[in-house]
């Protein structure tokens, strides 16, 4: 049929006609009779299921087609933020609202949230009951967590940039859809133009590509508003008189097209990732929707129901799978109600000493780390396992707290006891009667160390002062002692003296210069014998100064602690039992090396308990800086060891003796 017989006719009536064809088509699709659709419950069951996985890819779609960068929240992975600690979590936080498109992280960081709340609101309570079993009244309950601090001000930021993006998102949004609107209401006028058929298909396809280019529209109105351009777009086709030349090749490309994505989502059940093939399906139908148009009028009911029926075949293979999960969450509650059992156990034994419940603290501890690990249960009882869980933790801090308020009331017993040993220490502080007092300073000193716990709040000062009068007393015995060694304050004063001197000395500024006198100063001060036991604060002072002059040198730390040592070195060679004094010193020098050694190790593993922080959380900050700190110190105990090694393998060859003696001829 040519283009004059495909005309539509330009009569009064014949237009009626058209326009009352489109009413009763568009009103059959709506309102069916009932009884023509009709249909077993069976088949009712079966098209739920397929609307479900139908409206579940729509509500992607949608979400999707609001913003490209969506997408991406696909392929952010979920962890398993139930097993996460607090500080992981925020953490985690850190590294999806700095690294990742806000718009895509929504449900990322709702469920971190989620985790975190039931966890903190767990540790708060935990930290009231010991704060009443302690005393207090829990109307003055407070506690400052900075973990739960940080998560707040990371969540804040997360929040100020997804309301900052949405508001910038809304205002194009609208006008995209007042687009998309205007175009749907072109695309209805063109049934109702009288004009050149030719013109007409032209102002078609002109529409549909303005609607390609139309830009995204606010999610809640994505199926609705797309739907209703494909209602139309059939409309166009069923019943203005196209060409049909044109009409068929369209028809004919857009079933080709559909018949592609039909095959690729057949495909998809021979893809094992079950995700990435959902993905791949919810592509697919976004293609269906957004890209092709329609086919003949007598194959789109047909070539429908083959996509849909992949998609239904998907639909099974996850229900399935989620059915298989069901099971795997059965075996996960069996393990939870079995640690939820043995924390209960252990709250009906609650020890009655010190050491055994800090061992059943430490069970419960674990037993909860197992809890957060065991993976997640069915939905309709995870609420009723978590509350479970709470009550049986909270039932042992409960005993644990019973156990110690009853200590309590022996630390202040042990505190009177202190109190009254802390008196007769001050009233003998001064005493001149050393025959009477010494012995009852050292009776008083062991009783103390017999005593028990005092309240954490008096330990430190109680102990301070009694430490204080102690060595008050026996200062001045020392110093009385050590009146009768004139050499020892003879040495005090040549300290004082060449203290004083370096007081005095002004650097020039030349390294080669100052350093050499700078040595000087030290070989003399390592020169001089010992100073009373109460007058050796001066090499405090001679070690400060020497420091500065270093750090002005801009000489390291260990190459200033390397630089003394060689002086040392020189005066365990000098001593009469140089042997036994280099033994001893090597000694030290090991235990040194292994301190430090096993120090690296611990602060090492500590890091992987921060396996997820970020590296800018200042716990890690300051393990790693501690670690450095110790990794130096190891270095110059190795060098010290090697220096040593040098000189006392010189000292058998007879070569340091020859060495020394030049350096003291020049």
């Amino acid at each position: 049929m040519d283009m004059e017989e495909q005309k539509p006719q330009e009569t009064e009536g014949g237009q009626k006609d058209l326009e009352n064809t489109v009413a009763k088509k568009t009103e059959t699709s709506e309102t069916a009779d009932p009884e023509t659709n009709r249909v077993s419950e069976k088949e009712e069951t079966k098209e739920s299921s397929s609307k479900e996985v139908l409206d579940e890819i729509d509500q992607e779609n949608a979400e999707d087609a609001e913003d490209t960068e969506n997408e991406k929240r696909h392929h952010i992975p979920f962890l398993d933020y139930h097993a996460m600690s607090m500080e992981n979590l925020v953490g985690e936080l850190q590294r999806l609202v700095k690294n990742e498109k806000v718009q895509a992280i929504n449900k990322h960081v709702n469920s971190i949230k989620h985790e975190f709340d039931l966890k903190f609101q767990e540790f708060i309570e935990h930290k009231k009951e010991e704060f009443v079993a302690g005393g207090g009244n829990e109307i003055d309950f407070r506690y400052n967590s900075v973990t739960k601090r940080q998560f707040n001000e990371v969540y804040k930021e997360f929040r100020e940039k997804r309301d900052t993006y949405y508001r910038n998102l809304e205002q194009q949004l609208k006008q995209n859809l007042e687009n998309r609107l205007t175009l749907i209401e072109e695309l209805k006028g063109l049934v109702n133009v009288e004009e050149d058929i030719n013109t007409t298909y032209k102002n078609f396809k002109g529409i549909q590509e303005k609607w390609r280019n139309a830009g995204p529209i606010p999610r809640i109105n994505y199926n609705d508003v797309w739907r209703t351009y494909h209602h139309h777009v059939e409309i166009f086709y069923d019943f203005l008189h196209l060409n049909r030349e044109l009409r068929d090749l369209d028809f004919k490309h857009n079933l080709e097209e559909k018949i592609k994505l039909i095959e690729r989502a057949e495909a998809l059940q021979q893809e094992s990732d079950l995700g990435k093939a959902f993905r791949e399906l919810q592509t697919l139908h976004k293609i269906w929707k957004e890209e092709i148009g329609p086919v003949a009028k007598e194959q789109r009911e047909d070539i429908w129901e083959r996509f849909s029926a992949a998609t239904k075949a998907m639909h099974t293979r996850r229900q399935e799978h989620f059915i298989a999960l069901e099971a795997s969450y059965g075996q996960n509650l069996d393990k939870k109600n079995e640690i939820i059992a043995n924390i209960q156990e252990i709250a009906e034994k609650v020890a009655n000493n010190h050491k055994e419940i800090q061992a059943q603290i430490r069970q419960v501890e674990a037993l909860r780390e197992q809890f957060f690990k065991a993976g997640k249960v069915p939905q309709k009882v995870n609420e009723e396992t978590w509350s479970r869980f709470k009550e049986s933790v909270r039932a042992f801090n409960r005993g644990k707290n019973n156990f110690y308020k009853g200590l309590k009331k022996d630390q202040h017993d042990n505190l009177e006891k202190k109190r009254k040993l802390l008196e007769i220490a001050e009233s003998l502080k001064d005493s001149d009667d050393h025959h009477v007092a010494t012995p009852e300073m050292k009776r008083i000193q062991n009783e103390w160390k017999k005593i028990g716990h005092v309240p954490r709040k008096y330990s430190d000062k109680i102990w301070k002062e009694f430490k204080e009068a102690c060595n008050h007393y026996f200062n001045r015995l020392h110093a009385e002692k050590n009146a009768a060694h004139k050499e020892e304050y003879a040495n005090f004063e040549a300290k004082n003296d060449c203290l004083e001197r370096l007081k005095a000395f002004k650097l020039s500024g030349e390294k080669k210069t100052d350093l050499p006198k700078i040595k000087d100063f030290i070989a003399e001060w390592k020169g001089i014998g010992h100073v009373p036991y109460n007058k050796r604060h001066i090499n405090g002072k001679f070690n400060k100064i020497i420091d500065a002059l270093f750090k002005k040198l801009d000489v390291s730390r260990q190459e200033s602690e390397l630089l003394k040592y060689g002086d040392k070195i020189k005066q365990l060679a000098k001593a009469e039992n140089n042997a036994r004094a280099i033994s001893n010193e090597r000694t030290f020098i090991k235990r040194k090396i292994n301190e430090s050694k096993s120090e690296i190790r611990q602060l090492e593993n500590n890091l992987l308990f921060f396996s997820n922080a970020s590296e800018t959380n200042p716990l890690v900050k300051e393990v790693h800086q501690n670690i450095a700190r110790h990794k130096d110190a190891l270095e110059t105990w190795q060098t010290k060891l090697k220096n040593l090694n040098i000189m006392e393998n010189k000292l058998a060859k007879g070569e340091l003796e020859d060495e020394m003696a030049q350096s003291e001829e020049e």
